[in-house]
């Protein structure tokens, strides 16, 4: 990965900022994206990378710092849309606003990035690069109370696979990294919570959370450039939460 360069989107958020931390000690160049500027600041800092200010909300923050990365660097070998949130309510205590906002922080900045990546592979002497966006098990595994969440990832998940069967011919590869419950500020108050943690441990076939540092590392492994016969895949990373029964949770 040295020298190759990367755009994080959400860059300073659990997983975003674990991945960055990798990517920067693996010698990638780097262009962080997030909202607060002063939290970007200080994980650019650390890092000594490019930072770009965007709202997730915003395909045309999204494509324009995507862009300007590329200017940058002079290409790009791949973006990670990290931008998250995290919303459990069951459908009929939903509002609409609860409904788009979710749909635009996950979805509409998948479908920023993946415009804004598409229209930089095309320069003379380039070709290809990575797309990883972030799913969830709970697009796979019905859960309650994670209607909007679920159907927010579901969309994602199909939105990779249509993308990478378009621009294969470009080189383009798009990925899904689909977690399981991660430790990190965004679950807090779930992991945080005694009843709650032991409910959600008992789910995921290997009896704990996980950490930020293993979603960073698979979404570093499809970025990598020698991953270059992956695409169109959806990597469960997910203490077998989507496909695993063990004795202990039945």
């Amino acid at each position: 990965m040295r020298n190759c360069a990367y755009v994080i989107l959400g860059a300073y958020g659990g997983v975003g900022s674990a991945l960055a931390r990798r990517l920067a000690a693996n010698g990638a160049k780097l262009t962080l994206v997030g909202r607060d500027e002063v939290k970007l600041a200080a994980l650019a800092d650390e890092l000594s990378a490019h930072r770009l200010v965007a709202d997730a909300t915003q395909s045309s923050e999204v494509e324009a710092v995507v862009a300007a990365a590329a200017t940058e660097h002079g290409e790009l070998s791949g973006v990670a849309n990290c931008f998250g949130s995290l919303l459990l309510k069951p459908a009929h205590l939903t509002s609409d606003a609860e409904l788009e906002q979710t749909l635009a922080i996950h979805v509409k900045s998948s479908f920023a990035a993946l415009r804004a990546m598409v229209r930089v592979i095309p320069r003379e002497g380039y070709r290809g690069g990575s797309l990883v966006l972030l799913s969830s098990a709970a697009a796979r595994v019905g859960m309650a109370n994670h209607e909007t969440i679920a159907a927010a990832k579901g969309a994602i998940e199909g939105l990779a696979l249509a993308a990478a069967a378009t621009y294969a011919s470009r080189g383009l590869r798009v990925n899904c990294v689909a977690p399981g419950l991660t430790r990190t500020p965004l679950t807090a108050r779930i992991t945080g919570n005694e009843a709650a943690a032991k409910a959600s441990m008992a789910m995921h076939a290997l009896g704990r959370f996980g950490e930020a540092g293993e979603i960073a590392s698979a979404i570093a492994f499809l970025l990598d450039p020698e991953q270059s016969w992956i695409t169109g895949q959806v990597l469960g990373v997910d203490g077998g939460l989507s496909t695993v029964r063990s004795r202990a949770t039945g």
